[in-house]
């Protein structure tokens, strides 16, 4: 006996219950013909992951509730089908209460127009940007329902993302009667992810002796990315398959009856090297926060660095040249290997470059202020001017055009504060806000040597990747005069803000205590521009955003 199973990595809007609907419909219909029996779709695909605070709307629930039934009703000719469907249900409308007992992470089991099971999570993450504590109870049921031909039925467990990582659920489904077990996920990307998830299923799978079947969420909402990768393990651990990343698929799985268990096999997607996953994260979170938000097009500052040139390569493959405008604002700093090398790129990547100086509005801004300043030598006030000059001709473009801004701050610039508050950091979406500098230019290497969207090879000019980075706001400026080495400022930031080690562990580890002590001291009072920066793409375990909750004010060291 064969069942042929769907694993449907869909991409969901957050919200467009009707949208998300259809395309669960339009899924399942397509599978069908395939002769699929079972399909499944990743966690709250209904509403898409994550709703946030529409989780605590009695209307967004009741509309929930009614896209589920109409998923049923519009498959309900298709009479051997089973389709889960993740979504919220229950909530009690008389309390004002953050945790409303009764609302819970479910999925609903549709056979024959009908929801013939329903699942409600049981361990509900509330850690790096997971907040489910918040909106959801724990459920406490198992969930088994059979499938397949008549008398050629298997018995299928269901859970739930983050109840697969732990081992009770599994055993306690096991126990149930379940042969296969089904995980619906919507498990965010960073770095190693999905390396991590494969493997603690391959324990999973060997501690219960059962088979398994993963469906995974693929897209971007707002700073977060779903890979996708969704797969299928053996009951000894062995991958039997595997869509590819990044990209929506309808994974085939076929899942066979042999003597003892479960067999399953399908096609296997090769894995990708860490910077290609890392590329396809960047422009796949930058595609959907565009479309998704209806902007059409984008318009960034080309100032011949590196953060731009590789801000500028990733626009160009996430929307394609006719969508991305380029301006370079010379100041009287600006050297002339930047103009030429910003003019340069553009040529290569065919996209729209105008150069609007700002040395007259420089000018204007310190004659006004001359009085003031009389007396005064100048520092970073008028550095700062000629950021904050920059950042409002882009804004003024952003806002006579319709194009959003796109800010090119990296993760070691918002970690120091070396940025400017209205000047480059003034924008809509921040795509490179969670790259280190050290990987700014690594990736900027690795996507000279690869075209992975066909934009074009080498779009980035080499002497943009080997000259010192400068910030060019004063003369003969560059990033070190002000900050240890990258190599250094990188490596504490990681151990500091990523992975939480005190101040002494960081020094006893080699690291010169002035270097470290100037590292974690910028790092804790600019809490209160980053507090101000736009959203950007999480593609490390922590970012500075929903993974980093300090407060502005505080007085700890350590």
């Amino acid at each position: 006996m064969t069942l042929k199973i769907c694993l449907a990595q869909l991409n969901f809007v957050v919200g467009d219950l009707a949208g998300n609907a259809q395309k669960i419909i339009n899924a399942a219909r397509m599978a069908y013909v395939d002769g699929v029996r079972l399909l499944l779709t990743p966690e709250l695909s209904i509403c898409g992951y994550a709703a946030e605070d529409l989780f605590l709307r009695p209307a967004f629930i009741a509309a929930c509730n009614e896209a589920v039934a109409s998923v049923a009703v519009a498959l309900a000719d298709l009479k051997d089908l089973t389709v889960v469907v993740g979504h919220p249900s229950g909530g009690d409308q008389r309390t004002r209460s953050l945790a409303v007992p009764g609302r819970f992470n479910a999925a609903s089991v549709l056979c024959a127009g009908t929801v013939v099971a329903r699942y409600a999570k049981r361990e509900l993450p509330n850690y790096q940007v997971f907040d489910e504590r918040r909106y959801f109870t724990p459920g406490h049921e198992v969930c088994v329902f059979e499938t397949g031909a008549d008398g050629h039925k298997i018995k299928v467990g269901l859970l739930i993302c983050e109840d697969a990582w732990f081992e009770e659920p599994a055993r306690l489904t096991k126990a149930a009667g379940a042969e296969l077990l089904a995980v619906i996920n919507a498990s965010p990307f960073h770095l190693g992810k999905g390396d991590e998830r494969e493997q603690m299923m391959r324990e999973r799978v060997k501690a219960c002796g059962l088979p398994l079947v993963y469906a995974h969420l693929v897209g971007g909402q707002d700073e977060v990315v779903f890979e996708g990768r969704s797969f299928a393990l053996n009951a000894d651990g062995s991958l039997a398959a595997r869509a590819p990343g990044f990209e929506e698929c309808k994974l085939l799985v076929l899942a066979t009856r042999v003597p003892t268990t479960i067999g399953l096999s399908g096609a296997v997607a090769a894995s990708c090297s860490t910077d290609a996953d890392l590329w396809d994260a960047l422009v796949l979170g930058l595609r959907d926060y565009i479309g998704k938000n209806g902007f059409p097009s984008v318009i960034l500052g080309l100032s011949g660095g590196i953060d731009s040139a590789l801000v500028l390569a990733l626009a160009v493959d996430a929307l394609g040249k006719d969508r991305v405008r380029t301006v370079m604002m010379p100041s009287p700093f600006t050297a002339d290997i930047s103009w030429i090398d910003a003019r340069d790129m553009a040529l290569r990547l065919g996209v729209r470059y105008d150069e609007i100086s700002i040395v007259p509005e420089f000018d204007a801004f310190k004659a006004s202020l001359a009085d003031e300043f009389k007396g005064r030598c100048e520092d970073t006030t008028e550095e700062n001017i000629q950021a904050r000059i920059r950042g409002t001709l882009l804004m003024a473009l952003s806002n006579k055009f319709g194009s959003i801004v796109l800010t090119t701050g990296n993760k070691s610039e918002l970690a120091t504060g070396y940025c400017t508050l209205y000047g480059d950091m003034a924008g809509g979406f921040a795509v490179i806000k969670d790259l280190a500098k050290t990987t700014v230019f690594r990736l900027a290497r690795w996507r000279n040597a690869h075209d992975p969207y066909g934009t074009g090879a080498a779009p980035i000019p080499e002497r943009i990747i080997a000259r010192p980075p400068s910030a060019e706001l004063r003369a003969d400026q560059t990033d070190q005069d002000s900050l240890p080495a990258y190599e250094i400022l990188d490596a504490i930031l990681e151990r500091y803000m990523e992975n939480d080690q005190s101040i002494e562990d960081i020094v006893d580890a080699g690291f010169a205590r002035a270097d470290v002590e100037k590292v974690t001291r910028l790092i804790k009072v600019n809490e209160y521009k980053r507090r101000q920066s736009p959203v950007g793409i999480r593609v490390t375990h922590r970012s500075f955003g929903k993974d980093w909750r300090y407060p502005i004010t505080n007085e700890f060291r350590a």
